[in-house]
């Protein structure tokens, strides 16, 4: 008697390279491609060698790893970007991409901008276990979301890829196209801190995490080369919860250290809770696989300002570019120039002012630019800066010199 077909067996016709894989799409096709570190690398790089071929393809992306602002490209490709990175920075600026700020998260609607009529999705997955499903690995964002509402789908398969409960989770018989993916993962899109900002980073964490961050708190680490350093200065707190969009590392040793325990989380008890990890040692990866602390869920869920009030202990903290006096947050463009994107801050900022008191602003209190030091706490904003963070949702702003209740600072007087 013959055992169990292997899955390759089952999906043989499915199987393929990256360039057949992406051989049926045609022109005016809408195109999902994901960002960060949940971007199908192969698939890409085959999809632009056939810009010679291919006009008024839309890309949907953000944060990507993968460099669409070239002539060659833009001549086949419309990209539309949703949070910009180092890459597609300059294209955005320049009126050579589109850019569409993303803001309202709700559980099972893909948010505005990134609800239009998705023709053709290209997910990375992981190798389909005994019963064929796969998982997002350590980036659900929105992939989950987008593969229940796309025409059809092409994953590209990693049998290095953790699986995590929650909602990170997808059957391999959903896919049209399969390929391998068989380079080396790219590096993300964020450059590394520099030895100025490292300083300031441990004296403005150690100040949250002794000050601010209180025994049984559930605390949310924004994006950012402040933020995302938090986890190791947690060390002294007590029975920690976490729900976060991006996980950082450090929180595996928090576990075992019994800091974390998430026993008083109102949503999701005794878990974990991320929609992605990035830029975590790999023993951390190693840790979190198939470990039942640990839930991923779509970026619509863990952002959804409808579960995040329900926390009456979130402890929210998150990166900015400047601050003004008054307090308002200015984290995704520096003047009229694009620089990020809104993503999921002025939620979590919000939910844990209203619910918690809790929304915590970090940063460097200044910054150079070339051989030019610039203060990050500026009297007014630039014209056309675009405020992320409202001032009546920001309780502490934090930098190497110290907290200011922001709070208790009154707006400047007219003149």
């Amino acid at each position: 008697m013959g055992g169990t077909p292997d899955w390759r067996e089952l999906y043989t016709e499915r199987l393929c390279s990256p360039e057949e894989a992406v051989s049926s799409i045609g022109d005016g096709d809408v195109v999902w491609v994901g960002g960060w570190t949940s971007v199908p690398v192969q698939p890409c790089q085959a999809l632009a060698s056939r810009a010679g071929e291919l006009r008024n393809v839309t890309i949907l992306n953000f944060l990507a790893p993968f460099n669409w602002d070239r002539p060659e490209l833009l001549e086949a490709f419309h990209i539309v970007n949703f949070y910009a990175s180092p890459y597609d920075r300059p294209g955005v600026r320049e009126g050579r991409m589109d850019y569409v700020p993303v803001a309202q998260f709700r559980e099972g609607r893909l948010p505005p901008g990134i609800d239009t009529g998705i023709d053709v999705a290209m997910l990375p997955i992981s190798e389909p276990d005994e019963e064929g499903w796969c998982s997002f690995g350590a980036a659900t964002w929105f992939s989950p979301g987008v593969s229940k509402r796309a025409g059809r789908l092409i994953g590209e398969i990693h049998t290095d890829f953790i699986r995590t409960g929650g909602d990170n989770r997808i059957h391999v018989s959903q896919f049209d196209r399969l390929a391998h993916f068989t380079l080396e993962t790219p590096p993300v899109p964020i450059p590394p801190r520099s030895e100025e900002t490292e300083l300031a980073a441990q004296v403005i964490c150690t100040l949250v995490a002794s000050e601010i961050v209180y025994d049984r708190a559930t605390v949310q680490f924004g994006i950012g080369d402040v933020s995302a350093a938090l986890p190791v200065f947690l060390g002294e707190r007590h029975d920690l919860g976490i729900h976060t969009e991006l996980l950082p590392g450090g929180v595996p040793a928090l576990i075992e250290q019994g800091v974390v325990t998430n026993r008083h989380k109102a949503v999701h008890p005794g878990t974990v809770v991320a929609s992605a990890a990035a830029q975590i040692p790999k023993d951390e990866l190693a840790y979190i696989d198939g470990n039942p602390n640990f839930e991923f869920y779509d970026f619509t869920h863990t952002d959804d300002l409808r579960v995040l009030l329900q926390f009456e202990n979130l402890v929210a903290v998150n990166n900015a570019l400047p601050v003004d006096l008054t307090g308002n947050v200015a984290s995704e463009t520096m003047a009229r120039q694009v620089f990020s994107g809104t993503g999921g801050q002025n939620a979590f900022a919000t939910a844990a002012s209203v619910a918690a008191g809790g929304s915590v602003i970090v940063l460097p209190s200044s910054s150079l630019s070339g051989d030019v030091r610039h203060s990050r706490i500026v009297g007014g904003h630039p014209r056309g800066t675009t405020v992320t963070v409202h001032r009546g949702f920001v309780h502490f702003v934090v930098t190497e010199q110290g907290i200011a209740p922001a709070w208790q600072v009154p707006p400047p007087a007219s003149q």
